[in-house]
């Protein structure tokens, strides 16, 4: 789900489910936990690159799985365990984000823990979790609100309206298209 390359002192990280547009499952979020997990603790590591294979940088969370766990206490351990959201706030300063298509969801929830996100002219962008009855779950309450502030978040959380890159960049959720 995830695919890892190294130049030097650069980390290529891709997910890599295009068919699914890299919807962001379980084993998605194991795999990036580890990758990033590899920056972390290999301080050679001075430039980490995430982006998504295929048409999409993710279409957010795989909703094969939504309601797929029995015990919600074990889900929120493995959740909180292994958080890609957390572990790119920590090394946030060394990563780029190159995201295209569809950033939904968790699709634009971790790529906002970073400075850096460069958008393709058809990268859009949509919080659907609060019409689906959740709470954007990947980090996107604390991430986008950093970025965009309170108001454009709830805005875009509580709306479900899709934006294009242009008005990313605009409200400064993005930092460059093209």
């Amino acid at each position: 789900a995830v695919e890892i390359s190294r130049d030097r002192d650069e980390l290529l990280i891709s997910l890599n489910r295009p068919e699914k547009h890299n919807a962001y499952n379980e084993q998605m979020r194991d795999e990036l936990s580890a990758a990033l997990q590899l920056a972390i603790e290999d301080q050679s590591i001075r430039k980490v690159v995430l982006r998504g294979a295929g048409a999409s940088f993710s279409a957010g969370g795989d909703l094969t799985e939504f309601g797929s766990v029995d015990d919600a206490g074990v889900a929120h351990i493995a959740r909180t365990t292994r958080s890609p959201g957390l572990l790119l706030s920590r090394i946030s300063d060394r990563v780029t984000v190159e995201v295209q298509g569809a950033c939904v969801g968790a699709g634009i929830e971790l790529p906002a823990f970073c400075p850096h996100i460069h958008a393709q002219e058809d990268a859009y962008f949509k919080l659907p979790e609060v019409a689906l009855g959740l709470v954007p779950g990947a980090g996107g309450t604390v991430s986008i609100t950093r970025r965009i502030g309170r108001q454009a978040t709830a805005k875009l959380a509580l709306s479900g309206i899709t934006i294009d890159a242009q008005h990313a960049l605009a409200i400064g959720l993005i930092d460059k298209v093209g």
